[in-house]
């Protein structure tokens, strides 16, 4: 299949390289399916890359193996609790038995391997059936030396995620650099990272060394060049093609021309959901035009418009966004980011939110998904962290990292506004000053005694995981204290798109009878959330998304005939 030859077919084209199409492409290939993968950009990866790389995949190999203790039966209570609805179309129930099948498929056959997260908890620790420890998965570490000269074809993580001009750490890592001389573990740790990315500074752009969405990544493109699936770059697809009511390939845009792909098997849609096309984002968005999204800038929403061109349904457009509170980053380059306040600030004991009235609103410490869920509640949007610059020298604040006592850089970006007083602070945000130092002072008089009467920071399992295992008696609780003070405002940032085009438990798509299109799936954001909108716990769309990805590859390979199977 060529640009000379745009009508010749391909047994499966997948169309869009994040995490979810890259796995539909090599289980597909070592099922031994003639696969074609485009990609509309130059690198693979897309919002997947710039991840944690976390999969959240119940009663996994390596939970169990390491006598975590779950069982599908045990998520598959929280699960119904969490979403309040029963299973009618089975996707749910073929989440939870398919994904530790699709770890041992991809583990058995190629370069992507995993290893239990530990103790990583759910979400929603105080709902029936859920877990502290087991249900996530992350990537091994990758080395991107592997990669020969793809190494450029993954896209990297967010600026502001990497360090010394770009070294990736992981959670693990930064806890050992701040604390590289509290110990002689730390100290190595530390040692060797910064050893190990000096040698790489010298022959490379950036680290390899590649943890989290980026060794996820780096592992799936990986096993992909290994099997020889023709990957092609710069690819955008334009529509669907279909004749007598089956999907029979896609019109794609490379180079300035439009050429026709067939496939005899299926076309899967794997473009990354809604992202950033403005039509989708103005019908679905409650926040409007506060609202930002965290997906790739190339994700633009094709496949959900191109579905529903041909008759596809959507579904779950009452709870169509997942979300992480967002900060703006104005980088010295000139160029503008959003950084994602994951774990690192909000739970740490010292630090509260507060509305536009000056007063706090959520449990700081919840999830990001469910933080922002208490912003909408409240009217907050945005919202205000506020700390002392104190608590910034301990534990960094959004972009900013730990250790950091000259402010100017990030006063001067306009990231940050730093006051000597609360009142003072209260007048440069625009809030009410004397609801601010109410709040405040509330807020440390409890904290004195390690207690949060209001919303209860720290004290579910979650909370006490982010916080600082030091801090007593409560992790997560400490006084905001004497100024000067700091705060740095946030908005709800989308991370995925939870809405998407209504798909079966094979991950075809239906049409608005319920009925499935002939030769058209969709996974990753381009389907529907098997949670519905509910955020179960760390990788909750990386796990569904890559497991429909495995069952749409097992799915066309039953249905192609005996001559294009081996």
């Amino acid at each position: 299949m060529t640009l000379d030859n745009p009508s010749a077919e391909a047994d499966l084209l997948v169309i869009g390289a994040g995490a979810a199409g890259m796995t539909a492409a090599l289980v597909a290939a070592h099922e031994g399916l003639r696969v074609v993968l485009c990609e509309a950009t130059q690198q693979v990866g897309g919002t997947s890359a710039t991840s944690a790389g976390t999969l959240w995949i119940p009663g996994n190999p390596h939970g169990v193996a390491a006598g975590h203790g779950d069982t599908v039966e045990a998520a598959r209570t929280y699960l119904d609790a969490l979403i309040g609805e029963p299973d009618r179309d089975g996707r749910r129930e073929c989440f939870l038995r398919g994904g530790p099948d699709m770890l041992r498929y991809l583990e058995a056959r190629t370069a992507v391997k995993f290893a239990s997260a530990g103790m990583h908890p759910d979400y929603l620790p105080h709902l029936p059936g859920a877990a502290v420890s087991g249900r996530a998965v992350s990537p091994l570490p990758f080395d991107g030396r592997l990669l020969g000269a793809d190494f450029a074809r993954v896209r990297p993580p967010l600026a502001e995620f990497m360090v010394l001009g770009g070294m990736m750490v992981g959670k693990a890592d930064i806890a050992a650099l701040v604390g590289r001389y509290r110990s002689w573990q730390a100290f190595g740790h530390s040692a060797r990272l910064l050893l190990r990315h000096a040698g790489d500074r010298l022959s490379h752009p950036r680290g390899t060394r590649w943890v989290m969405g980026n060794a996820l990544v780096g592992r799936l493109l990986h096993g992909l060049r290994s099997a020889d699936v023709d990957l092609r770059f710069g690819w955008r697809l334009r529509a669907l093609e279909a004749e007598d009511g089956r999907v029979v390939g896609a019109r794609l845009e490379t180079q300035g021309r439009s050429c026709l792909l067939r496939t005899r098997l299926g076309v899967v849609l794997a473009t990354g959901g809604v992202g950033h096309d403005a039509a989708l984002r103005h019908s679905m968005a409650p926040h409007g035009p506060t609202m930002l999204a965290l997906a790739a800038e190339a994700v633009r929403g094709e496949g959900l418009c191109t579905g529903r061109a041909i008759g596809a349904a959507m579904t779950g457009l009452a709870r169509p966004f997942l979300w992480q509170p967002v900060s703006l980053v104005h980088r010295k380059d000139g160029s503008t980011g959003l950084f994602p306040h994951l774990f690192l600030d909000r739970a740490k004991p010292g630090l509260i939110a507060v509305d536009g009235q000056g007063r706090r609103f959520v449990d700081e410490a919840a999830s990001y998904h469910h933080f922002v869920e208490g912003m909408a509640r409240a009217g907050a949007v945005p919202a205000h962290l506020v700390c002392s610059t104190a608590f910034i020298r301990r534990y960094g604040l959004g972009a900013i990292p730990p250790g950091t006592r000259d402010l100017r850089p990030w006063l001067e970006r306009r990231m940050l506004v730093v006051a000597p007083t609360l009142q003072t602070l209260a007048q440069a945000l625009g809030l009410p000053a004397r609801a601010l130092a109410d709040t405040v002072q509330r807020h440390d008089h409890h904290t004195r005694q390690g207690e949060d009467p209001d919303f209860h920071k720290g004290a579910s399992v979650f909370d006490r995981f982010n916080g600082d295992p030091v801090h007593a008696p409560n992790p997560c609780v400490g006084p905001v204290g004497p100024g000067p003070y700091a705060a740095m405002k946030v908005w709800p940032g989308d991370a995925a798109s939870s809405a998407g085009l209504a798909t079966d438990v094979d991950g075809r798509v239906l049409d608005a009878q319920g009925n499935a299109i002939g030769g058209l799936y969709a996974c990753g954001n381009d389907a529907g959330s098997v949670f519905q909108g509910h955020y179960p716990g760390p990788g909750a769309t990386l796990g569904p998304g890559m497991t429909q990805a495995y069952r749409i590859a097992l799915h066309a390979r039953a249905r192609a005939p005996s001559d294009t199977r081996d």
